[in-house]
């Protein structure tokens, strides 16, 4: 089953972006996955076990390099395109 989950990442230091820059890094390295990244939030797209398991892995390798993290996921059981912006009209 496809899906698509939305993430943000929340390191509670003062120099916050290389924390979640090395984080998007590492998933954007593994294999059967789409991302799609802005000021707010990553979009992750694709099989539900690469997906869930890709974001366990890097969450958790970054909780070893930074002790103090705050990760919001949302999972849609849906596979949404998320390389173009919905038609609102």
């Amino acid at each position: 089953m496809r899906i698509t989950a939305e993430m943000s990442m929340y390191p509670l230091v003062d120099e916050y972006k290389p924390t979640i820059i090395s984080f998007i890094k590492e998933m954007q390295k593994i294999e059967g996955l789409e991302l799609v990244t802005n000021q707010l939030s990553t979009q992750i797209r694709g099989e539900f076990d690469v997906v869930t398991s890709a974001i366990n892995e890097c969450f958790r390798k970054s909780m070893a390099e930074h002790k103090k993290l705050v990760l919001v996921v949302k999972y849609l059981s849906a596979d949404l395109d998320i390389s173009v912006a919905p038609d609102l009209g």
